[in-house]
C-alpha cells in the first residue's frame, strides 16, 4: 500500500496544499505523503508549479511516477535538494491555469473517443492541443465530429468515478479502448471514469488522468487536424478555443 495519499485524483481542482516531505531523491526529485501535482502519464504532461519551504519558493518543473507508481515532483534547482529534509511540512502551489487546461482538453479527447468508437492507438495532451490516434480506415468529417463533440459538451454531462476490480474489468474487457497503455496491473481496483450517469452512461473507461466535472466546462471546441498515420491509423487533433 502506498504512503502516499493522492490529491490530484481526491481533489482535482485543489490548487494548494500543505503536504510533508517524506522522502527524496537526486534522480526522481521529492516525495510528498499528499501530492496535489499529477505525475505524467497516460499522454498527459506532469504538472507544474511551486513549493514554499521555509518562506523559500523553488520552482516544480515536473512531476514523475517511480517505478512502484510513487509520485516525485522535480524542482528546477536540483542542487537545493540538500535544503529539504525530511517530516518538513511544505505549501504546495499548482500552476493552475496550466493544469485546467489539460483537465478540460483529457475530458474531451474522453468525448472524441465516443464519436470515434474505434480502438485508440495512442493519444497525447498538450497546452496548446490534444490528439488521440486511433485505428480506423478512413477519415472522418472534421466538420461533423466537431458538431457532435459541442453537442456533447452543451448537454452538460456529469464526470465522476468509479472503482472496478481486476477481475471484473477482466469479464468487461469491452471497457479499455486503448491498445498502446494497459490499466496498471499491480493495484487491487482501477479507477473508471463515468461521462454521463448509471441511467445515461455516454463513456465509461478506465483512466488515472485529472477531468473536469461536467463536459459543459470543456467549453467549445474543433477538430483542428486528421493525419493519416499508416494503413489504417488516423491521428485526431482537438483544440479547445479558449
Amino acid at each position: 500500500m502506498s504512503d502516499q495519499k493522492f490529491l490530484y485524483n481526491d481533489a482535482p481542482y485543489k490548487k494548494e496544499h500543505e503536504a510533508k516531505i517524506i522522502t527524496k531523491s537526486a534522480e526522481l526529485g521529492i516525495k510528498l505523503d499528499e501530492p496535489i501535482f499529477y505525475p505524467k502519464g497516460g499522454g498527459q504532461p506532469g504538472d507544474s508549479g511551486a513549493l514554499l519551504v521555509n518562506n523559500q519558493h523553488f520552482k516544480v518543473i515536473e512531476t514523475v511516477k517511480d517505478l512502484e507508481g510513487q509520485v516525485f515532483v522535480k524542482i528546477e534547482n536540483a542542487d537545493a535538494l540538500t535544503n529539504f529534509q525530511d517530516g518538513t511540512i511544505v505549501n504546495q502551489i499548482l500552476d493552475w491555469d496550466t493544469r485546467y487546461k489539460y483537465m478540460r482538453t483529457h475530458t474531451a479527447l474522453h468525448l472524441l473517443s465516443v464519436c470515434l468508437p474505434y480502438p485508440v492507438t495512442g493519444g497525447q495532451i498538450t497546452f496548446e492541443k490534444g490528439r488521440v490516434d486511433f485505428n480506423m480506415p478512413d477519415s472522418p468529417d472534421r466538420g461533423q465530429i466537431t458538431d457532435r463533440l459541442n453537442t456533447m459538451v452543451e448537454a452538460d454531462y456529469t464526470v465522476s468515478y468509479d472503482l472496478i476490480s481486476q477481475d471484473e474489468l477482466r469479464k468487461r474487457s469491452q471497457l479499455i479502448k486503448t491498445m498502446s497503455v494497459k490499466p496498471p496491473q499491480n493495484v487491487d481496483f482501477v479507477r473508471l471514469v463515468r461521462i454521463g450517469n448509471s441511467n445515461n452512461t455516454v463513456d465509461l473507461q478506465p483512466c488515472g488522468g485529472t477531468h473536469v466535472k461536467s463536459t459543459a466546462e470543456v467549453g467549445k471546441l474543433f477538430i483542428s487536424k486528421i493525419e493519416k498515420k499508416g494503413r489504417i491509423n488516423r491521428r485526431v487533433s482537438v483544440v479547445l478555443q479558449d
